[in-house]
């Protein structure tokens, strides 16, 4: 059992999932010192290093993650990757997206520090978010995935900034907001919400239900009925995709102003959030946009998160505004719920 490779990468996940990531980290040790070029144990390390936030090691390790079990070749550009090696002064880099819509939210607050040091910055990103990535500080042009480059002297994956740039706990870039909505799409959403008693709370309860750790991260709306039931509160769902049973309990439940359908891209939702109070969100791209807009928000996290929650805190260095409320069993979202309920803000 102690030459089983397969075993120790078991291992380490089943402690990573307890939160136990320094002896997942061991474990992970005792594969690549069977298999040094690992993918699996190399791109699962880098995860427990930046869950406990050693972002040394763990954005060094998570450039392997181009390489483990099932993920994609990584698509082909003509110039050299930037990984903070040269200057670009002058010259046009190309910063694309790689990963979901919340980490490209994330990782675009780098966009500034490139143009500051005189490069011309090329974002290639999801359709949905283009116009709102506009208005970004520092962007000279956004492109929409799949359509052509302009020509360009280097590129660098959204994921592998923080690593280009050195980054630790305490240097992330965290001048916020970096996003902003547009005067046009406040303008379409501000006499919905302003109709609407104040506080208003806009809602996220679960997102893509093909995220790996869907099953652990998302709720049902029923489960927000704590929330729901405290009087002299609007409530407002920026839910695109509805799982069963979530769709016909919001056209019977008339507390909640379904948004959702409606919402076209990133630029409706960054508008919505913006005429909003607050925003409750599981951990999903709405937390993202709404921690990268400065609003104030209330994140939802499992009891194993994703790294860039850390552990045992309640704010993030990603986004200050934020309060994290966790889970501190597997499972129990029930006194998290409580927990949220008893801070919502309270009307007159």
């Amino acid at each position: 059992m102690p030459q089983h490779l397969n075993a120790w990468l078991n291992r380490g996940q089943s402690l990573a999932a307890l939160n136990r990531h320094q002896d997942a980290i061991a474990s992970y040790g005792r594969a690549l010192a069977l298999q040094p070029d690992l993918a699996d144990a190399h791109f699962n390390a880098a995860i427990s290093f930046l869950t406990i936030g050693d972002y040394a090691r763990g954005f060094a390790e998570y450039e392997w993650r181009w390489k483990r079990t099932g993920m994609a070749a990584p698509k082909a550009f003509r110039r050299p990757a930037w990984l903070g090696e040269t200057p670009l002064a002058g010259k046009t880099i190309v910063l694309h997206a790689e990963q979901g819509l919340g980490d490209t939210v994330q990782f675009v607050r780098y966009v500034p520090r490139l143009a500051q040091m005189g490069a011309r910055v090329v974002l290639e990103v999801p359709p949905v978010l283009k116009e709102l990535f506009g208005g970004l500080d520092g962007v000279t042009t956004v492109i929409g995935r799949g359509e052509p480059l302009p020509p360009y002297d280097a590129h660098c994956p959204l994921g592998s900034l923080p690593l280009a740039f050195r980054t630790d706990v305490a240097s992330v870039p965290a001048e916020i907001p970096y996003l902003r909505a547009t005067e046009s799409h406040l303008a379409k959403w501000r006499p919905r919400l302003e109709a609407l008693p104040s506080p208003r709370i806009a809602l996220a309860w679960s997102g893509n239900a093909s995220h790996p750790n869907d099953r652990n991260r998302s709720l049902s709306l029923a489960q927000l009925e704590p929330l729901l039931s405290t009087p002299g509160l609007s409530f407002i769902s920026v839910q695109r995709e509805l799982r069963d049973g979530d769709a016909e309990t919001l056209t019977r439940d008339p507390r909640i102003l379904n948004l959702g359908p409606e919402l076209n891209d990133f630029s409706d939702t960054a508008a919505v959030l913006t005429l909003t109070d607050l925003v409750i969100s599981v951990d999903t791209a709405v937390a993202h946009l709404a921690g990268a807009l400065g609003r104030p928000a209330f994140v939802l996290v499992p009891f194993q998160p994703d790294w860039r929650w850390m552990l045992d805190r309640d704010t993030s260095p990603w986004y200050p505004a934020m309060r994290l409320f966790r889970q501190t069993t597997i499972g129990d979202w029930e006194s998290v719920i409580a927990r949220v309920r008893a801070a919502l803000p309270r009307t007159e």
